[in-house]
């Protein structure tokens, strides 16, 4: 069962409670929406890296740039759709606008590891071995967020090497796909 939320509150563009909220209670949901985005970005970004057969590196980043941008059209347009849903009545364009910024980290995310597969290949690696140092990259980005998590919960350093290794598995498995699919 859905709960309503209380009659002297408004949804904000994301459907959260806005007004009754602390101004830093929303910019840390913001912050964690904006960091979930980036993490999904990597993963979506080094699985993409796996799977597609380019033959150059500018296949291969058009690849993974246009995989997230259709993500990203497709999330900003399920969030437009299921808003319009739920609160019936047409859309400002304030409303759209800030809609449409959202999420963006998911593409942004995927800029660095894409800088070292291009990075690589320019400096004369082959592009399977330039693939390979992107996903390196991305297991990385997914390690040191890990590890933040694992600080931020006041983790034994023990703690915190796992939470960075667990994280870290991800882009292991992505760089394992690779090995066994090519």
């Amino acid at each position: 069962m859905v709960s309503e939320p209380p009659s002297n509150t408004e949804l904000d563009a994301d459907g959260g409670i806005e007004s009754g909220v602390s101004p830093k209670a929303r910019r840390m949901l913001a912050e964690e929406t904006r960091t979930a985005n980036g993490i999904y970005g990597i993963i979506v970004g080094s699985a993409v890296l796996v799977s597609v057969h380019g033959s150059t590196v500018t296949q291969l980043a058009l690849a993974v740039l246009g995989t997230l941008v259709v993500y990203w059209v497709a999330e900003r347009y399920a969030h437009v759709m299921a808003r319009r849903i739920v609160h019936p009545g047409a859309l400002t364009w304030s409303e759209l606008n800030r809609e449409l910024h959202h999420g963006w980290e998911l593409v942004t995310a995927s800029f660095l590891p894409l800088g070292v597969l291009v990075g690589s290949r320019a400096l004369g690696a082959q592009v399977s071995t330039a693939v390979v140092a992107a996903l390196l990259c991305a297991t990385v980005l997914l390690a040191v967020a890990g590890w933040k998590v694992g600080k931020e919960a006041g983790l034994s350093l023990g703690g915190k090497l796992g939470s960075a290794a667990c994280a870290g598995a991800f882009g292991g498995a992505m760089i394992l796909l690779k090995t066994l699919l090519h």
